[in-house]
């Protein structure tokens, strides 16, 4: 079958370079994710239409869609990884383009019945196993296909995810006004058209996807050729530890650790980046703008998983995520200072920095991996690293929503609302710190002694 593993094994002669497009395709889709931001207020007042009715939902309810589906993101990674070191990238990314699409087909029957179950149903649960399947798939295929360079490949493979909302902001909103009416907003009939056409796109990536041949190695390169010490530029890989075994180590649950502290510091601001940046700046900033906020912060959370993974391959991934949750503290600290300055500039500046860090954090972590547990179940052990992202995916929107919700309540102008949860970001930037400070080799007992294995 067409889908199959050997299938897709690269014929001799097949250039590498036209795996990182087939990678890009499924995360640029994908990450529209992040975009997810912009559907927030028209959900608020799908009844209302101009202003929420006392039957629309609340922006805290129509949070956990997005929570939702990074859960789900999480926690299919982590069932279906050692499957997609399997069956190979091609028939998970097909599954991966069937969950996602049939996602906003089901999230559209619930916006035209009003039942957010139904969105948390399709958007939330088949759209995020779409989400995991398709984020993991091109990971270790890339890692396979440039093991002298595993830190830019990861960011081929994942920047797609964070520039994903560069199409997916403008998209949604350019549809939404396309069909909207003076009795409904358009967003049902946004979900079915960005359900059809990201579904064709992502064909594309299904469709180019190959492995090397087993064996294959880039022209002129050996393990002899890169320096052995784990974290080092161009690090070789360490020896093998099995997926099952990775997990029992101190290694794996103190960059878990990482992971979730540095995705939570972002996550939260990136689910709520369009009405927070309105909300700091009343009469400043409008929707059309808060969507180039969020398509900005998209440019940057892709540039910054490209260049972030890239610059680990010269100084090593311990030291750029030292890089990442010092610069980041400070920055998150600095940030209630600019909305109180009412300076648009430095709040978006700040933020960009942020988001480039944020990005490339998940760039990195894969390469990371490979440098500590070797390559024979990178994948299916980032999968399971990804449990983090869950976890955050929650932690992250909560927090900025539900102490948002706090202030106001307890009388704080809306501008001001954000200030005690950036300070809190910024102090678990301080303790992922902690954590990657203390991140050492992984010990011998723990290596593969058995032959290979494809899981």
């Amino acid at each position: 079958m067409f889908l199959d593993r050997e299938h897709s094994i690269a014929p001799a002669g097949f250039s590498r370079w036209r795996v990182p497009p087939a990678a890009l395709a499924i995360h640029l889709a994908i990450g529209q994710a992040y975009a997810f931001s912009v559907f927030n207020l028209p959900l608020s007042t799908l009844v209302g239409i101009d202003k929420p009715a006392p039957t629309d939902w609340k922006l805290t309810t129509i949070g956990w869609i997005f929570s939702t589906a990074i859960v789900v993101l999480g926690l299919s990674a982590f069932t279906f990884g050692c499957w997609l070191e399997e069956v190979g990238p091609r028939k998970a990314m097909f599954c991966s383009a069937l969950c996602f699409a049939g996602g906003f087909f089901v999230a559209a029957l619930g916006v035209q019945t009003h039942q957010i179950w139904i969105i948390y149903l399709g958007y939330g649960v088949i759209g995020g196993i779409g989400l995991g399947l398709g984020y993991i798939s091109p990971v270790s295929t890339l890692i396979k296909w440039f093991p002298d360079r595993p830190g830019m490949a990861t960011g081929l493979a994942i920047m797609g995810f964070g520039g994903g909302a560069m199409i997916g902001s403008p998209l949604a909103v350019a549809l939404m006004a396309h069909f909207k009416t003076p009795t409904s907003l358009g967003v049902a009939e946004t979900f079915m058209a960005m359900g059809a056409v990201y579904f064709v796109f992502m064909m594309f990536g299904v469709f180019t996807v190959r492995l090397p041949a087993p064996g294959w190695k880039p022209e002129g390169w050996t393990q002899a050729a890169v320096t052995a010490k784990s974290g080092a530029a161009h690090a070789a890989p360490a020896p093998d530890v099995h997926v099952d075994e990775a997990i029992k180590t101190r290694q794996f649950w103190l960059l878990w650790a990482v992971l979730c502290l540095n995705v939570t510091a972002g996550i939260g601001v990136l689910g709520q980046a369009s009405p927070m940046i309105q909300e700091m700046f009343p009469g400043v900033i409008g929707a059309a703008a808060a969507a180039g906020f969020v398509g900005l912060l998209s440019l940057a959370n892709m540039i910054g998983r490209f260049v972030w993974s890239s610059c680990s391959d010269i100084i090593g991934r311990r030291t750029t995520y030292m890089i990442f949750f010092v610069l980041g503290a400070a920055l998150y600290a600095l940030i209630p200072t600019t909305g109180r300055m009412g300076s648009v500039t430095y709040f978006v500046a700040f933020y960009a920095v942020i988001l480039s860090m944020y990005g490339g954090g998940f760039a990195t972590i894969p390469a990371y991996l490979r440098d500590l547990f070797g390559v024979m179940h990178v994948g299916a052990i980032h999968g399971r690293l990804l449990t983090a992202w869950s976890v955050a995916g929650v932690a992250g929107p909560v927090l900025v929503n539900y102490i948002r919700e706090y202030q106001i309540a307890n009388g704080v102008a809306k501008a001001n609302a954000y200030s005690v949860t950036m300070y809190l970001m910024a102090g678990l930037l301080v303790v992922g710190f902690i954590a990657n400070f203390l991140v050492k080799p992984v010990d011998a007992s723990h290596h593969w002694k058995g032959g290979s294995s494809n899981v």
